[in-house]
């Protein structure tokens, strides 16, 4: 089953009253798009471009009128490139974010897909400070045939990317994906530990493709945009992985995400199974959710 297929289950049929494209039409759009998570800022911003749209050119049936609106959602997705940058080997991602949004589940799955794509893969386990992290880590590597580099609970999260790096040129590995702590983001102590991180790979594999993901949880709506504008601050972000996309129809933070932060969404996870991560696709994601 594929992005489109699995997503438009569980998101909000915008269209299941329209009967015109009247002002009670565009008002209660705006409000369906509010409680789907685009909030406030860009659901008033998406429906005065339709409404602008829809008297422009005349439209009035209803596929028209959800063509345009996915036009419209599309465009706005488009702030640069959804794919991962794999161009060196080895190329290092680091996975950043608050704990319990899904960040290690989301290396395996990754691992998994890339692994597919003929990619050999290194995971790293920095997170050293969560209870079992590692262990956790340890049974995605092997779900997803992929190696792993860990210490002990407790260890310099440093020194376990070093040893994770120089393996990965001893071993020609294609991919590093480094866990990392769960840390929130009004924690400038692990803010900086994450600054210690990218110096070790400059040092390291100086040259390397670099992927700084940003892991949240679609469940957590505009608090995880207030995360995504902290971490965007401090971390330099390439990009967000969108978790449990399949326990929520308020998808639309992927269009909130993408208009406010300049950010693109890169990966989007919509179901448990190991390959229920897929690469973010804005034409189907704006299909499914109209």
């Amino acid at each position: 089953m594929g992005f489109f297929d699995k997503l438009k289950k569980i998101t909000t049929n915008l269209f299941t009253t329209y009967t015109e494209a009247d002002e009670a039409f565009f008002e209660e759009l705006e409000e369906t798009l509010i409680l789907a998570d685009f909030g406030m800022e860009v659901a008033v911003d998406t429906v005065e471009k339709l409404r602008e749209k829809v008297r422009k050119e005349k439209l009035v049936s209803q596929e028209d009128v959800k063509a345009a609106l996915r036009q419209i959602i599309v465009e706005t997705l488009d702030i640069g490139t959804t794919e991962v940058n794999v161009s060196t080997s080895p190329c290092v991602f680091l996975f950043i974010g608050v704990n319990g949004v899904g960040k290690t589940t989301s290396i395996g799955k990754l691992a998994n897909l890339l692994r597919y794509g003929g990619k050999k893969c290194l995971l790293c386990a920095s997170d050293t400070f969560r209870a079992a992290a590692a262990d956790q880590l340890e049974i995605w590597a092997e779900r997803a045939h992929a190696e792993i580099v860990r210490q002990h609970e407790g260890a310099d999260p440093g020194a376990v990317l070093f040893d994770a790096l120089q393996a990965a040129k001893a071993r020609k590995i294609d991919v590093v994906l480094c866990d990392t702590a769960g840390r929130l983001h009004n924690k400038a102590n692990l803010m900086a530990e994450l600054a210690k991180l990218s110096k070790i790979i400059d040092r390291e594999c100086p040259g390397a493709a670099r992927e700084t993901l940003l892991v949240l949880d679609a469940t957590t709506g505009q608090n995880g945009l207030i995360q995504a504008r902290t971490f965007k601050e401090t971390a330099g972000l390439t990009g967000i992985v969108l978790t449990k996309l399949d326990g929520t129809a308020k998808g639309g933070i992927v269009v909130a995400i993408s208009k406010e932060l300049g950010v693109p969404v890169k990966l989007a996870g919509i179901g448990e199974g190991i390959d229920d991560l897929q690469p973010f696709d804005a034409e189907s994601y704006a299909e499914a959710i109209i």
